[in-house]
């Protein structure tokens, strides 16, 4: 007797499905309209837009790191730095730090009418622009700011230098007048004196043009001859 065939086994699990990314959950219509989108966009297209677009973009000259814009004369920006340095004339790299902070911050504080005027080509009209100029006057407060408290700092230690310097020129230029006074060479290193020799000597005179009773207990000292290479007082 004929066995009928068997007939193929039913599998006794589901197969296994890939699971949905991110991308696959999202209908088709949708990512052809996103697609499109981001073609068709180029940026602010209404003038209040591009007016603030614009700012931004050239804000970042008044709060960057870097005070010199890519769109900036480098020359021009030299030649701003070394008129703080000549007025200055720092002596510390703390000196020279301060400085170049003051001049960044002047810098700056000079581009904001540029701004401004900016913002007035692009539009003529006021009212529209009040939101951006508040923008740039907080800005221009904040510089300003900041730059009289680096002036104030930099005043502050170079006033401390000065007052050094100025004790250690009369302490020298009164053992300069000693050693005259005792016929003793002079040589302001041997002292421990960085200070050049010919400024002690215009201070020593200075001293005795403004303090003449100082040095009366040493009438020789003004009366007798110069000896050869000795200051004449």
């Amino acid at each position: 007797m004929a066995t009928a065939a068997q007939a193929p086994a039913t599998p006794t699990t589901d197969p296994v499905q890939p699971t949905p990314t991110p991308q696959s959950l999202i209908p088709e219509p949708r990512i052809r309209a996103n697609r499109a989108n981001a073609k068709l966009s180029t940026g602010p297209r209404t003038e209040p837009g591009k007016q603030r677009s614009s700012l931004n973009a050239l804000r970042h000259g008044l709060t960057a790191r870097t005070a010199v814009l890519p769109t900036d004369d480098p020359e021009a920006y030299q030649r701003h730095i070394q008129q703080f340095l000549d007025e200055y004339a720092p002596a510390t790299a703390t000196e020279t730090q301060l400085v170049h902070e003051i001049a960044n911050a002047a810098w700056r504080l000079n581009r904001i009418p540029l701004l401004e005027s900016e913002l007035f080509s692009q539009n003529h009209s006021p009212q529209t622009l009040i939101p951006q100029l508040a923008t740039l006057g907080l800005h221009g407060s904040r510089l300003s700011r900041q730059l009289q408290k680096v002036i104030e700092q930099l005043r502050d230690i170079l006033e401390e230098r000065h007052r050094l310097e100025r004790r250690q020129l009369t302490e020298a230029a009164e053992l300069f007048l000693r050693h005259q006074h005792k016929g003793l060479p002079w040589d302001p290193a041997d002292l421990g004196f960085v200070l050049p020799k010919e400024q002690i000597e215009r201070h020593a005179r200075k001293l005795m043009r403004q303090n003449p009773a100082s040095y009366a207990l040493h009438p020789h000292l003004q009366a007798d001859p110069p000896r050869e290479g000795y200051l004449k007082l």
